[in-house]
């Protein structure tokens, strides 16, 4: 694309002073749609952030002390603060990097989902714009996300032209998937801010190639769908969120300042839209099929190796799921990796 514990199943209540959630105009609502992004500079107050950048560090540290203990990493760079540590270990071993990253990542259930990561994938102020683009309050968040720490100069970080869309199942082309993609850091041309084309999202799929940086999916030149130097330039501060249609075309650029450019990736859609939510992954067969009544009601998940969940609902509030039960959903959905059929098979790049 594509992104972090309780001891109860209490529902984990927001900060007091997190910003009040308050919806987007209808002048936003409608550049959203109209152009395939929105890019809103104050979702959050940065203050709001500070616990998930801190249990994020906190987690480096505990990793790294784990690799140090086992004579692996020899430089703890406890100095460094949470911008420039990882950047430092990467830098001593690149084998003892990509294994911090790839934990932070949230590439499968198993990774970073601490109750702070989980506060801002259910955050009200988050929630409440997200409504506003999906036309519902009934919200099915994913959980799977993306932790990304682009480090300085490191070639990973460049993620290639693609759409969203591209990693899902063709069957939901036209539903609304809004990617929020929220910086910890102020995210500017320098570090390696997103660049976006505009207006193109109303249009198909376009072909998507295998075989791009690190692993990404990647959209040629030839079929992408305008010329890429109409894409406009998605700095944003932190505290913001640029919110992107899942068929708006997107890459991310290198990162030539000092510091890491830390960001994540969060999925929403309307609870109408095709998920997972109440399928487990013991009723899912080898073929990668749910049982017969779950197909019956259409609910063929867009990215169905992970745990969607219900995080918003004004019908039915009881069945919003707290932190226990996401947690839960995601540890079950990594250990049981289920062979869903859906994917796309994309041609390799030659």
């Amino acid at each position: 694309m594509p992104a972090g514990h309780c001891q109860t199943g209490e529902k984990l209540s927001h900060s007091a002073g997190m910003k009040a959630p308050t919806p987007l105009t209808p002048q936003q609502v409608q550049f959203f749609h109209e152009e395939g992004y929105l890019i809103v500079p104050d979702v959050f107050a940065p203050a709001d952030l500070e616990p998930l950048r801190q249990a994020l560090h906190q987690e480096i540290d505990r990793r790294a002390r784990e690799l140090h203990a086992a004579g692996q990493l020899t430089q703890l760079h406890a100095d460094l603060d949470f911008d420039r540590r990882l950047a430092a270990i990467y830098r001593d071993s690149k084998e003892n990097g990509e294994a911090l990253i790839r934990h932070l990542e949230g590439l499968r259930g198993g990774g970073f989902h601490a109750p702070e990561m989980f506060e801002v994938i259910a955050s009200p102020p988050l929630l409440a714009k997200v409504a506003s683009l999906l036309g519902s309050e009934e919200i099915v968040a994913s959980s799977v996300y993306r932790i990304r720490p682009k480090l300085p100069n490191l070639g990973r970080g460049v993620v290639p032209w693609h759409q969203d869309s591209g990693y899902f199942a063709a069957h939901c082309d036209q539903h609304l998937i809004i990617t929020c993609w929220v910086p910890m850091v102020d995210a500017t041309v320098e570090n390696g801010c997103m660049q976006i084309l505009p207006r193109t999202h109303l249009g198909k799929v376009v072909t998507h190639h295998t075989g791009g940086n690190a692993g990404f999916l990647v959209i040629k030149d030839e079929n992408l769908p305008d010329d890429p130097r109409k894409a406009i330039t998605a700095a944003c501060p932190r505290g913001g969120v640029v919110f992107m249609s899942n068929r708006a075309p997107h890459c991310s650029t290198p990162n030539h300042s000092d510091h890491i450019r830390w960001s994540m990736d969060l999925r929403y859609q309307s609870a109408d839209a095709p998920s997972n939510v109440g399928l487990w992954p013991e009723t899912i067969d080898a073929a990668g099929r749910a049982d017969a009544a779950f197909y019956e009601k259409g609910n063929v998940a867009c990215y169905p190796p992970e745990a969607d969940f219900l995080v918003q609902s004004k019908k039915t509030p009881e069945l919003v799921t707290d932190y226990a039960e996401y947690a839960r959903r995601r540890e079950t959905y990594d250990r049981a990796q289920p062979n869903f059929s859906a994917f796309r098979r994309w041609p390799a790049s030659v």
